[in-house]
Order: C-alpha cells, then structure tokens, then sequence
C-alpha cells in the first residue's frame, strides 16, 4: 500500500504555530479512507452495500511535533481482525524521516440497523483482504 500525504495547513496550527493536537486524528481518518480505497473498498461502496464502521476506540502517542507546511507520510496498516472488529495502526514521519506519530483507532462492522455484521457471510472478499492484512501484521511481513 501507499502510504498517504499529508501537507500541513496553517489553520491546522495553534498560537505557537505548532499542529494542533486533534488534527492528528483527522489525518488518522484522511488516511484510513485512502487505504480502503486502495484496497478497492471505498466507505462509499460499503455505505452502499449497507455497511457502516464506527470508531471505538483511539490512541494516539505524540512522538514530534508538526508545523505549517510540513509534509507527513501516513503508513496505514490492519493490525488486528477479528470480526466484527478491526485495529487499524497508523505511523506518521515528516519527510526527513522524523517519528511523528503512532496510533491506533478500533472500529466494528454494523448493518443500518446497527448489528454486528459477520463480513465472512455478507462481503467475502472484503473479509478475505482484512485477514489476509491481518496475518501479515502478524508475521511482520
């Protein structure tokens, strides 16, 4: 996968002219869009096939701090599938390579009506990708 850009905004940054803390977790979701569209499932897709996927839980470890006009690499990577949830990990660094960030935010799979959706019955394919990322976390591939 590629991991995603991201080129900091003035208006991301405070008085101090350093990124603002609850951008992080914006570019954490900017990111995580970008890695199911390379995937070949889209939010879109899912929200049309009746699949939603709300956050449960984040973690964010601020390692440096960012400022206007930095560009950041965001790796996105499954770091754990069990449906229906999933652990995404994200790995930010400035162009120089410097450590900015590392996180996780936790999601679950729901229908419309807000139940647990078993993927491996509903989207296969979907489910076959997730594990097969799943592993490779695992393996450290």
């Amino acid at each position: 996968m590629t991991p995603y850009r991201h080129r900091v905004n003035y208006y991301e940054t405070d008085k101090m002219g350093i990124t603002h803390h609850a951008n992080y977790i914006h570019w954490m979701e900017e990111a995580r869009i970008d890695f199911l569209d390379q995937l070949g499932w889209s939010y879109d897709r899912l929200e049309a096939l009746g699949v939603v996927s709300p956050v449960t839980g984040l973690a964010c470890n601020y390692k440096a701090p960012t400022t206007f006009n930095d560009r950041v690499e965001v790796t996105v990577s499954v770091r754990e599938y069990r449906c229906p949830k999933l652990v995404v990990a994200y790995e930010m660094r400035k162009e120089d390579g410097t450590l900015v960030l590392t996180g996780e935010s936790s999601h679950v799979f729901l229908d419309r009506a807000g139940k647990f959706l078993r993927l491996k019955k509903v989207l296969p394919e979907f489910d076959a990708a997730l594990r097969e990322l799943a592993g490779a976390a695992k393996s450290g591939d």
